[in-house]
């Protein structure tokens, strides 16, 4: 999607020990327009997947996994990092560490939600090591549903986390694919060679 690659290049800043910082359009204040077209991208990657539930981690993955889930006419549930007094006492919990945070966070979801017969798809902003995407898909195996499909909207291709989603046997998408960043400089993978 190079309206999203623009944006990294023009927006994105390169904070060092592979964090990238868009929090202008994607994390923090959110584009509505751009994240609606990311959506539908990866709908449209996952629209034979039969999907019937759109799984993330609170609060950066909501923004895509909303507009991908309303692209598939699906709902969307999002791990919580704290228990609210509505959420149930038994709960499917799975640790994530945090990339950007320092340390490792509870995702919880409720089993009213999220069980057999659901068939989930994981949708979250990052996919760098894969860590926080692999306790998401640990929690759709915890609580009995069928792991789908997994989409993000940036691949840090460099962090090496779609070769532990891909040995999930689901399909890993992203929207789009960062092979290097160096000093403000993004190397998108598709254009690595061009």
């Amino acid at each position: 999607m190079d309206e999203l690659k623009e944006r990294i290049r023009r927006e994105g800043k390169d904070l060092g020990r592979g964090i990238l910082k868009v929090d202008g359009f994607i994390n923090h204040q959110v584009d509505p327009d751009l994240m609606v077209r990311v959506g539908q991208d990866l709908a449209r990657r996952f629209r034979r997947q039969a999907v019937t539930k759109v799984l993330t981690a609170e609060i950066s993955g909501i923004a895509p996994a909303l507009t991908t889930a309303l692209a598939l006419g699906v709902p969307v549930v999002y791990a919580r990092k704290t228990r609210p007094i509505t959420m149930p006492p038994a709960v499917f919990v799975a640790q994530a560490p945090s990339h950007t945070k320092g340390g490792t966070v509870d995702l919880m979801v409720s089993p009213e939600f999220m069980g057999p017969g659901d068939r989930v798809l994981i949708i979250d902003d990052f996919l760098a090591s894969g860590s926080t995407i692999g306790s998401l898909a640990n929690l759709v195996f915890i609580s009995r549903a069928e792991l789908v499909g997994i989409g993000a909207v940036v691949e840090k291709a460099f962090e090496g986390g779609r070769q532990e989603l891909e040995a999930l046997g689901v399909p890993v998408e992203a929207v789009v694919t960062i092979a290097s960043m160096q000093d403000g400089h993004f190397v998108f993978a598709d254009e690595e060679n061009a």
